[in-house]
């Protein structure tokens, strides 16, 4: 046993990349990172919104690299890692929170429409993982990958969900891939499966609107613990996953749903 329980899960110091950082998922992840002391590289396509986050972690002990990229080819993922391994000495922790989702019944997706999620959530997750991986592998001081699938990579859905649960099944795919060949160089890959949780995206359902009460009401019944997320039942497990404690854990997906999944 350590000497001291807290430096299971002490980061400071520590050099991480949050990809999708302007999302709600990824917000969560550079405030609880860089919270925690971890200098990061909060990464996104927009740059007056990576300004504005940069703005709220100024407070941080981390230390911020705002990095206006998406991980959408090989040369822009590279650069991701290049850059935070020029301001940092290293990649400790990969965070990818980004992720879209395309609605429709399948008989009425274009192909092209299908493809765009699969991109996005997949084949851009695969390309950044790998770069970090290179450079963790290289550095040979082990290192930490969480992945953002959710509950629907688990579970179907009647409402036109295809795409989106394809491509969350094989995020969950890649978990258990890299998991299993990335351990004997000391990196754990595991995937964090949220449900629903306030977010800009979705602070409507938590109104007293009788549409958001009906469908907050329905959608609760399915969840054991009995109440929908707040962005800190997801700051725990992001700290988790990045941090000693979660050494021996590689390979899985975590579901933070109050038991939606369980059911």
């Amino acid at each position: 046993m350590p000497n001291d329980p807290r430096a299971l899960f002490d980061i400071a110091g520590k050099s991480a990349i949050v990809i999708g950082a302007t999302g709600s998922l990824g917000q969560i992840a550079s405030h609880a990172l860089a919270g925690a002391g971890a200098n990061v590289a909060i990464c996104g396509s927009r740059e007056d919104a990576l300004s504005d986050l940069r703005d709220e972690l100024a407070t941080a002990p981390g230390r911020i690299l705002p990095i206006a990229r998406r991980p959408d080819s090989e040369s822009a993922s590279d650069a991701i890692v290049d850059e935070t391994i020029q301001a940092f000495g290293g990649v400790d922790i990969l965070v990818v929170a980004s992720g879209v989702n395309d609605v429709a019944p399948a008989v009425d997706m274009a192909p092209a429409r299908f493809e765009a999620v699969l991109d996005v959530n997949v084949t851009s997750t695969w390309l950044v993982v790998r770069s970090a991986g290179r450079a963790m592998i290289e550095r040979g001081r082990g290192g930490k990958i969480v992945l953002t699938s959710s509950a629907r990579g688990k579970l179907g859905h009647p409402a036109g969900y295809s795409a989106y649960c394809a491509s969350k099944a094989a995020v969950d795919g890649l978990v258990r891939s890299f998991g299993c060949e990335w351990g004997k160089y000391g990196i754990t890959v595991n995937g964090l499966a949220p449900t629903v949780f306030r977010s800009p995206l979705t602070s409507w359902m938590f109104t007293d609107e009788p549409a958001a009460k009906a469908t907050r009401e329905n959608f609760l019944t399915r969840i054991p613990l009995g109440r929908l997320g707040e962005p800190e039942d997801l700051a725990g497990p992001i700290l988790f996953l990045s941090a000693p404690a979660s050494d021996f854990l590689t390979g899985h997906v975590i579901y933070p749903d109050g038991g939606y999944t369980a059911g």
